[in-house]
């Protein structure tokens, strides 16, 4: 065990994006099939391992990346350090970078289910309140653990971490209202 964490923390160093991206696809990859074994009680010839794999590339090209690149740009312009600092941090995450992910989230989900552009509206419409609220719900007090306890090179695998959970919900909301 060991010699994993000394070569994440390698890999971390030398390739950082790269690096949250990868557990950020491994992640959300196995958030979906934990919606679909779990949640969804599905046997192992019912499982979609085209959503699974779809989730895995939305984290791998978009969560993980667009996570560090927000964590990196909050920290240069905001700071690293101290009580007022984090909780910017948390308004900035919570008041722009959430809802504008969650929309974004939301659309690629949808155009990966093959939705158009009139069911894809009707779908964001639909979920994303509930989501963005749900969200509200969870994510202001982990943040504001991850920018108070976190160095800046772990808090995407924090966040990615807690995110297991999340995107398991994400997963089970956006195959069962499509399923519907």
């Amino acid at each position: 065990m060991r010699n994993v964490i000394t070569l994440y923390q390698r890999l971390l160093a030398k390739y950082p994006l790269r690096t949250q991206a990868v557990q950020a696809g491994i992640l959300m990859g196995l958030g979906d099939e934990i919606a679909q074994n779990v949640i969804e009680r599905r046997k192992f010839k019912d499982l979609d391992f085209k959503r699974t794999a779809q989730f895995a590339c939305i984290g791998l090209c978009i969560a993980g990346p667009a996570t560090r690149t927000w964590y990196g740009i909050l920290d240069r312009y905001i700071g690293s350090k101290g009580g007022v600092v984090v909780l910017k941090k948390v308004c900035c995450d919570q008041l722009l970078f959430a809802p504008t992910f969650i929309f974004i989230l939301l659309s690629v989900i949808g155009i990966l289910q093959g939705n158009d552009i009139e069911h894809l509206k009707m779908k964001i419409k639909n979920e994303y309140p509930e989501i963005l609220k749900n969200n509200y719900k969870v994510w202001p007090m982990v943040q504001l653990c991850n920018f108070y306890f976190i160095p800046l090179q772990y808090q995407v695998l924090v966040v990615q971490s807690v995110a297991l959970l999340w995107n398991t919900y994400i997963s089970y909301t956006t195959s069962i209202v499509r399923q519907e």
